[in-house]
């Protein structure tokens, strides 16, 4: 009994630290359009699944570099710890609505 109620427990655990790809793209909407000046779809679109996958590994190093380097007003954001928070959901959004997905974000 105790070891369901273990499982049940880390699973509770768990799933509170997932992503989530709707805060994503409040995030997006809230921190990120103001920066780089096109809507959700426009974001999203822009790369496949597997290749936001890659941009987020390691910390977002590969989106930070691309997107600062894109968009260098919003590099100090970008650096910053807040962006290390929503960045997990922001990868969410990107992934769920990516190019490839067949799904269209409802944000303008």
């Amino acid at each position: 009994m105790k070891k369901v109620l273990l499982g049940l427990a880390l699973s509770i655990a768990a799933s509170g630290a997932m992503a989530d790809a709707a805060k994503g793209q409040e995030y997006y909407l809230e921190h990120l359009r103001p920066l780089f000046g096109y809507n959700g779809e426009e974001f999203t679109t822009q790369h496949l699944k597997v290749e936001w996958k890659r941009y987020f590994k390691k910390d977002a190093t590969r989106f930070i570099k691309k997107f600062s380097k894109k968009h260098p007003e919003s590099a100090e954001f970008l650096a910053s710890e807040e962006f290390q928070a929503i960045a997990p959901d922001i990868r969410d959004f990107a992934m769920k609505y990516a190019a490839d997905s067949g799904e269209l974000p409802s944000c303008d």
